[in-house]
Parts: C-alpha cells; structure tokens; sequence
C-alpha cells in the first residue's frame, strides 16, 4: 500500500510539474486598441474567443483605448506589449522622443491606407477638396485626420481653413448640426456616426485622403522594445495567430461581429457589421495592400510618410523610416495569404 500511495503521490506530483512547465510556456500578452469595441477589433477578438493565440503559447488580453497616441504611449510605459496604432502617431512619438529608452516598433502593417477622410453635407457647397479654402472644420485635437490635414491641404492647393475643436462624440453631430462645414475622421466611423445621427448617407461628400493625394499607411500592429529583445518569438507567434484570424474575418465579416458582441454587448451588430466591411474594403484589403502584400509596405511609401509627418507634425528631430518600422517578424509568404478574392 505504501508503494503504491508513493506512485501515486509521484505521478500526481509529475502531472502538476508538467503543468506548471506547460504554463510556464505560455507567455501573457498585452494588446491594447487604438479605440473601442466596434466591428475591426473583430480583427484582433476573433483569433482570442477561437483560441489561436492560445495555440500559439500565448495568454493574449485585449483592451479597449483611446486613441493612437495613447495606445502608443501605454506600449512605451511597459503597461501593454503590443498594441494597435497609426503610424504616424507611432512616428511622432519616435521623432519629439529621441532620447526616450522605450520607443515601441510597427511589426505588421493592417490599414494599408489611412482611413482619415474629410467629410461634408451636400447642402454646403464643398464637393472637391480645394472647396475646403476658408472653410470651419471640426475635429478633436487628437484626430488623425487632423493632424495629417497639411499633407492633405499642400496635395490639393487647399487655402487656410478654419479648425473647431470638440470632443470625439460631438463631431458628427455638430456636423449635422452645421455648426461646422466639415470634419475629418476615420471614413468607416465618421459616417455610419452621422448616419446614426439622422444624416442620409447620400447627403455626403466624402474626400478620402487616399484618394486625394495622401498615400499615408493607417494603423500597425507594434511591439514593445523590451519584447522585441527578449522574446522575439513572441511577436512572431502573435503575428502568425493573428493573420490566421484575419483570413476568417476578412472571408466571413459577418460571423466575426459575433465575437466584438461578446466583449461589448451593447453594441449595434448591424451598424458594426457595416463598419468592418468598410475597413475590409477600404484599407484591410484595398488595391495598395493587395499591391504590397498583406501585413507589408513598401519603403519608399514609408520613407515618403516620414518625410511628409516630419513637416506636417512638426516633430523636434525628423522621423527616421528604418527605426520606425521591423518587418523581421512577419509571417512566411503562405500564412500571409489572407485576401479573399478581389472583386471584379
């Protein structure tokens, strides 16, 4: 009896240490979002509820933000290891920081082309951008379409405008008030909010900077300098999970806005719905990241965009492309070929 109590005390003792070994392998992850829980971060929920970061050793978290700068800055405090944010909210941190010791790195490329745009009601005359000349736009401080205006402004000869500035719940609605004459923001938010405001869709003149002369890059997945040099494999995993996912949700947007539902049970599925396939479309899986390949960019577009937030950000030192940007992480070519096929 007392061999075989000793086996058992010795196989329960194995099985515990082989779990705690097992756990020990799996590395926690914090992610944080550059905005709320609305139908993209099907994009990053997704492989979590379907446990394909868990297939990969990884404990992932995902948490909701505000805004690009700040998920740029929890990344550099050491609160979050990787997060989602606009390159050039990444770029301005790097250039007005030169000295800092934590500057976090963009991995992989998701919004091949910004999604910023300027938008304004039929009724008040603007239907082209050089239109804009004189006129009062709104938008907060922080938006990045805002803050991208002078490389939209210098492409499209636009004069001097007037700026309003707000919080973001006050921007379409202010708007649709015709306090201002337009705003800029995210396409894919900015519209469905005025729609939601009582706003006819076909009522307004959309100018998306991609097609007006801005070929800025959008929002990148980056990573922690500290990750970077002491678990590369980490990022490599998380990329290779998170492409996986983006297949599902780019091939099924509709089943994908179940997974936001269960992290934000408030939402309107519809209305989200509707905005993830506008992303998909728009910047996800538009002709230029079809051009230069899921989760890649092209470096001279990179190096342009440095160049073009240097002078429109008016950052202390200029932005430097090669410390912005390490590609090394990137998934093989195969787990990369996430598109569905292209509309004809």
């Amino acid at each position: 009896m007392k061999k075989r109590a000793f086996l058992q005390t010795a196989a329960a003792l194995a099985l515990a240490g082989s779990f705690a070994s097992a756990h020990a392998q799996t590395t926690p992850i914090r992610f944080q979002l550059d905005w709320r829980f609305e139908g993209p971060a099907a994009f990053f929920l997704l492989p979590v509820a379907k446990g394909y970061f868990k297939d990969a050793k990884l404990d992932v978290t995902v948490d909701a933000g505000s805004g690009s700068g700040a998920a740029v800055q929890r990344v550099a405090s050491g609160s979050y290891e990787m997060g989602f944010a606009d390159l050039a909210a990444l770029m301005e941190f790097h250039a007005n920081n030169p000295d800092a010791p934590n500057k976090p790195v963009a991995v992989m490329m998701v919004y091949n082309n910004t999604p910023a745009a300027v938008m304004a009601l039929k009724k008040s005359g603007i239907v082209k951008a050089s239109d804009l000349s004189g006129k009062k736009l709104g938008a907060p401080v922080f938006d990045a379409g805002r803050r991208a205006f002078p490389i939209f402004q210098k492409a499209n000869a636009v004069g001097n405008v007037n700026w309003i500035s707000m919080d973001p719940p006050l921007r379409e609605t202010m708007l649709a008030r015709g306090d201002v004459d337009a705003i800029t923001g995210f396409s894919f938010t900015s519209l469905l909010n005025l729609e939601a405001r009582g706003v006819n869709l076909k009522d307004v003149v959309t100018l998306p900077y991609a097609e007006n002369g801005v070929k800025l890059y959008g929002n990148v997945i980056i990573a922690s300098p500290k990750l970077v040099r002491e678990n590369p494999a980490a990022i490599k995993a998380f990329l290779t999970a998170f492409a996986r996912g983006a297949k599902e949700v780019m091939a099924n947007p509709d089943a994908a806005i179940d997974f936001v539902k269960q992290r934000d049970g408030i939402i309107n599925v519809d209305l989200e719905r509707r905005r993830l396939k506008m992303a998909i479309e728009y910047v996800v899986a538009s002709p230029d990241a079809r051009a230069e390949g899921f989760g890649q960019l092209n470096p001279g577009r990179l190096s342009l965009m440095a160049s073009q937030v240097s002078d429109a950000f008016g950052t202390k030192t200029r932005v430097n492309p090669d410390a912005v940007w390490n590609g090394s992480f990137l998934p093989t070519k195969s787990e990369l070929n996430v598109f569905p096929a292209a509309k004809k």
